[in-house]
């Protein structure tokens, strides 16, 4: 059946947000809206067939509005920072809008202050023989928040009969530009408002990361994982080293950082495995990207309460944003993120979900 778009609400401009709900023949239930193309809900079953929504986020328009945590939104036009709000492209300066300064260090976060999260998508309803679906288009107009040229953006969301949220990300646009897109949702695999994700079991398919700065913003290393706390390759609780006394655990008050995935970039493989042992629900995660960002909710602050009521506290949730590395426009040594006129953007990226 064709997903029918409902009214959801409006922004403060009388913008209409519509939602879309998607379900799948095992009875797996997905709610995405057209604000920030963002998931409100995924409910997942644990071993006992019990579904839970493993996805946080807000019960109404207003608290997506009034959250700077990107709860479940797009993040872009570049997602991740940009250090000090600029970048040299073709022999000329672009200006950004800085709109994050950790440790008191300006940078560019996620597309600026209205970023694709803060945007109303055009959507509609799609389908195929396994799955519901949902298409997303959006025009980022030449100048927006810095960005040169007309950004031409696709992104589908489908939920299929294998358990897995696949997303199809395409882009055009007429003047050469970084373009970083990533999906943002926090997850939680014991449910939304069920307390931390310490006791979650992380594997990443990485065998070395991009060490960051006081800032936040990568310093051009690839160094291995190994000996260090971020060494995921053998799946470990995240709460096992997380307070180690690490410089870049300190920088980043936990993890939040970029993994630099082990397959080669454009091929659809597997990226990271969490296990939440309590339920036996499993999240695995593929993606054509070169890196994911693995952010454990470190600035979670309890301010904003969740759609149970719950305040979203100090480590709540985790995201595995997949993506392009950060500052990769300023750091010529990283993949290309830089899209020219005639080239298309592709790129796929797969949360699949089982039980154990």
């Amino acid at each position: 059946m064709l997903p029918i778009a409902e009214f959801f609400g409006e922004t403060p401009d009388g913008e209409s947000v519509e939602v879309f709900t998607l379900t799948n023949a095992k009875g797996l239930r997905m709610r995405v809206m057209t604000y920030g193309a963002s998931v409100l809900s995924l409910e997942v079953p644990d071993r006992q067939g019990v579904l839970a929504d493993v996805v946080l986020g807000h019960r109404d328009v207003a608290g997506y509005i009034a959250d700077p945590c990107f709860h479940g939104a797009v993040a872009g036009r570049y997602a991740n920072r940009i250090a000090d709000a600029q970048f040299d492209l073709d022999g000329v300066r672009h200006r950004l809008v800085a709109n994050n300064n950790p440790a008191g260090i300006p940078c560019a976060l996620h597309g600026g202050i209205k970023g694709y999260d803060k945007v109303v998508w055009k959507a509609v309803g799609c389908e195929r023989a396994d799955a519901q679906g949902v298409c997303f288009s959006h025009l980022s107009t030449d100048g927006d928040e810095g960005y040169p040229g007309n950004l031409e953006i696709h992104i589908t969301y489908w939920l299929t009969n294998d358990n897995e949220w696949l997303i199809d990300y395409t882009a055009s646009t007429d003047k050469a530009t970084p373009v970083n897109l990533t999906q943002h949702a926090y997850f939680n695999l014991k449910g939304e408002g069920q307390g931390d994700i310490l006791d979650h079991e992380m594997m990443i398919v990485a065998s070395r990361f991009t060490p960051v700065t006081s800032g936040l913003i990568p310093t051009g290393e690839l160094r291995r994982v190994s000996g260090t706390a971020l060494d995921f390759t053998q799946p470990a609780l995240i709460g096992a080293r997380i307070e180690a006394d690490e410089e870049q655990l300190r920088f980043g008050r936990g993890y939040d950082h970029n993994f630099v995935l082990d397959h080669a970039e454009g091929e659809l493989a597997l990226a990271a495995r969490v296990v939440e042992p309590s339920t036996g629900r499993i999240m695995e995660v593929f993606t054509t990207e070169p890196g994911m960002q693995f952010y454990t909710g470190n600035f979670l602050t309890g301010e904003h309460s969740g759609k149970s009521g719950v305040p979203y506290h100090f480590r709540h949730g985790f995201c595995l944003e997949t993506q392009h590395f950060p500052d990769s426009p300023n750091q010529p040594a990283f993949p290309n993120a830089i899209l020219r006129p005639g080239e298309t953007l592709k790129s796929r990226t797969v949360y699949r979900f089982s039980i154990q």
